[in-house]
């Protein structure tokens, strides 16, 4: 396929997540199946394209002091293994289940984008603190996993919980998950590379998307405070939960 589309799916992906300040992944994995690229194709195109994305993120946020070091360990190390793991499964798997597994875990992001855009008005803190050390453990594996395996998925999973149960600051909640997250996308690529022969990658989506991702970028920094966030949010949520539901019953 022209990687021209793959370059055009990564600039509508940037432009979305530049704005929401998540879905890079949730929304490039679905255009690239509504493209006909394979599940694990469409993964690991994403997450290698996040490589450079999260790691100039990673430093802007470093740089503003938005990362909270303690926080970060716990949940990136952790996050990393699962997205190997993840990677690895999704690699496994045959070509028709993974499509069916992968439209299925966006569909579910789906839902989440939709929560956290029409009720994130009402998200308060639960807890002062993390009591249970083994918590962050949990919810950076079970988001790394759930990030390589469902094509994304780090950001609306991660963030949202986070800034339901704690009472850390939203802007080191934000810059702590977006510098992990570059762990995520290097231990997602490894574990995709390390199955390499399982999978029929197609190296034109991943320059493409790059490309296009990396040109949108400081076009979708500039539009954040001029495009309505909850609205587009929404509407996004919306076409993503549609367009993967579809898939699901035709499949």
């Amino acid at each position: 396929m022209n990687w021209l589309f793959f370059a055009l799916a990564g600039s509508i992906a940037q432009l979305i997540d530049g704005t929401l300040g998540m879905g890079f992944g949730l929304t490039s994995s679905t255009l690239l199946l509504t493209l006909g690229t394979s599940a694990a194709v469409a993964s690991a195109a994403v997450h290698a394209a996040e490589i450079g994305t999260t790691f100039a993120s990673g430093v802007s946020h470093w740089h503003r002091e938005n990362v909270d070091y303690e926080i970060l360990k716990k949940l990136a190390i952790p996050g990393g293994i699962g997205a190997f793991a993840g990677a690895t499964f999704l690699s496994s798997i045959d070509l028709s289940g993974g499509k069916i597994f992968i439209s299925t875990i966006l569909l579910l992001l789906g839902f989440v984008l939709l929560y956290r855009n029409v009720f994130q008005a009402n998200i308060r803190a639960n807890i002062t603190e993390i009591s249970n050390p083994r918590y962050l453990t949990f919810l950076g594996a079970t988001g790394g996993f759930i990030d390589a395996s469902g094509g994304g998925g780090w950001g609306p999973v991660v963030t949202p919980t986070l800034m339901a149960t704690t009472e850390h600051e939203p802007r080191k909640i934000i810059g702590t998950v977006s510098a992990s997250e570059f762990i995520v996308a290097v231990c997602a690529s490894i574990g995709f590379l390390a199955n390499l022969s399982r999978i029929d990658m197609d190296w034109s989506a991943v320059g493409g998307l790059a490309l296009g991702g990396m040109l949108m970028a400081p076009f979708a920094a500039k539009l954040v405070s001029v495009v309505p966030r909850r609205p587009l949010g929404i509407a996004i949520a919306v076409a993503i939960i549609l367009i993967n539901g579809y898939r699901l019953i035709t499949a």
